[in-house]
């Protein structure tokens, strides 16, 4: 009989997502308001509005660039850690050789070279955001495959996934609260310049997150939990072979919309908030935290729902949903009702979308490797888990991208056109998603 996570050991385990979830966050939500600011955004624009094509700005090819590298090394360290044969366990030396990395270089990032718009801040951007993905990843691929590995059952692997969305959002929260972080630096340490505080703020949030991607690595023993063998599998027969799943496929394409319109809204927050409606900008942390706190009324009804009915149903409805988000997004500011009503009703329709979302896809995830492992009797968590990142990067990066290209069209008061597309960019987006998943087997049908 394997031995289960006890609570102390789970609520550990979801503290690693935390902080990769704070850091990877930061830059989905700091930096297109950093380098390229709104014109009322008391930062100076860092990197030459430059097109190319008639379409691309320098921003979205240097975000594109980043994760291009990541993508590319997503699969490698996926591979490594398959086949590991290390006596402390295949995930955990990985996860301990990234944490100090990451936290440098996510802060490195916003430390630009100049402290006006140069090119030269736009190639320190493109290395330095190339040295995070790669720390980062080497974390998250190795945590998430531990997932399949230390749960045994659908319902822990469930449970499990509830804990670590509950991580993964508070990371949200976190990284959605810099400027309210820099505000408390402006006021309580004398920082005059609104650029060092923001600094400032982002390198206490990557301490912070450091030490709590510790506490997997601290408090689970992973050989006691994971039986799981090394693989045996080259790099890319290994890749082809999670690609023969047909179920593995839907769930890839509709994960990758949804992952490209998350990173959408998380990108515009800030401008839907301080253009579209006219609102500071410490008000997005808390819209955030208030999205937050509604989903978790969500998560009783997600995890005792999904056991009865399935998870499918769940996850096509959240779907549903957010394209009606999107929707209400191009129409932001206009809408016969004050702009905090009308951000309050947009964040709260979104807490059931979050809730299940975050829950279900790592569980469902799990299902699949597992399934797979006992099919053909090849321990590939870490394989599956690192195409799905593969995909999430692509997805998170292609959102930075399209808001970024977007921004051409109007990003300033009286000129927001750029930020209202973003709504029918995502709307399309969650469609998608909605129309793959559909397809989607479920053991249960």
């Amino acid at each position: 009989m394997n031995k289960t996570l006890s609570l102390k050991q789970e609520i550990a385990y979801a503290a690693g997502m935390i902080g990769w979830s704070t850091m990877t966050n930061i830059i989905i939500v700091m930096l297109p308001y950093f380098y390229l600011p709104p014109s009322n955004a008391g930062l100076p624009p860092l990197v030459p509005q430059l097109v190319f094509l008639g379409l691309f700005n320098i921003l979205s090819i240097i975000a594109a660039s980043g994760r291009l590298v990541d993508a590319i090394f997503d699969p490698f360290i996926a591979s490594k850690s398959d086949a590991s044969t290390n006596p402390d366990g295949r995930r955990m030396p990985f996860m301990k050789l990234a944490i100090v990395p990451a936290m440098i270089f996510c802060a490195l990032v916003f430390y630009p070279v100049q402290k006006s718009e140069s090119l030269h801040n736009a190639w320190w951007l493109t290395i330095t955001l190339c040295l995070f993905f790669v720390s980062v990843t080497t974390y998250i691929i190795p945590y998430n495959a531990l997932l399949a590995e230390v749960t045994h059952t659908p319902r822990q692997k469930v449970k499990l996934s509830s804990y670590q969305q509950v991580g993964f959002v508070i990371g949200i929260i976190l990284s959605a609260c810099t400027n309210n972080f820099a505000d408390l630096v402006q006021s309580n340490f004398l920082v005059a310049n609104r650029s060092e505080a923001v600094q400032i703020a982002i390198w206490a949030l990557c301490i912070l997150s450091g030490l709590v991607m510790l506490m997997p690595v601290f408090f689970i023993d992973e050989k006691t939990f994971s039986v799981a063998k090394p693989t045996h599998i080259p790099l890319w027969p290994a890749i082809k072979n999670t690609f023969k799943n047909r179920n593995f496929k839907y769930y890839l394409i509709s994960d990758f919309a949804f992952y490209t319109a998350l990173s959408i809204i998380s990108s515009g927050l800030l401008f839907f908030c301080t253009v579209l409606l006219g609102l500071p900008e410490s008000e997005g942390g808390k819209f955030m935290g208030a999205m937050v706190m509604a989903s978790l009324l969500f998560y009783p009804v997600v995890n005792f729902g999904s056991v009865k009915i399935g998870k499918k149903p769940f996850v096509l409805l959240a779907f549903g949903v957010l394209c009606l988000i999107f929707v209400t997004i191009f129409f932001l500011g206009k809408l016969p009702l004050g702009p905090y009503t009308q951000i309050y009703i947009l964040v709260l329709s979104a807490s059931f979308p979050l809730a299940a979302l975050g829950i279900l896809p790592t569980a469902i995830l799990a299902d699949i490797a597992q399934k797979d492992t006992l099919e053909t009797g090849e321990n590939q968590e870490g394989m599956f888990f690192a195409v799905k990142y593969l995909f999430v990067k692509l997805g998170q990066t292609l959102g930075i991208a399209i808001f970024a290209m977007l921004t051409i069209y109007g990003k300033d008061p009286g000129n927001d056109f750029g930020l209202r597309l973003n709504g029918i960019v995502g709307f399309g987006l969650c469609l998608i998603a909605l129309l793959f998943f559909s397809r989607f087997k479920e053991n249960t049908e």
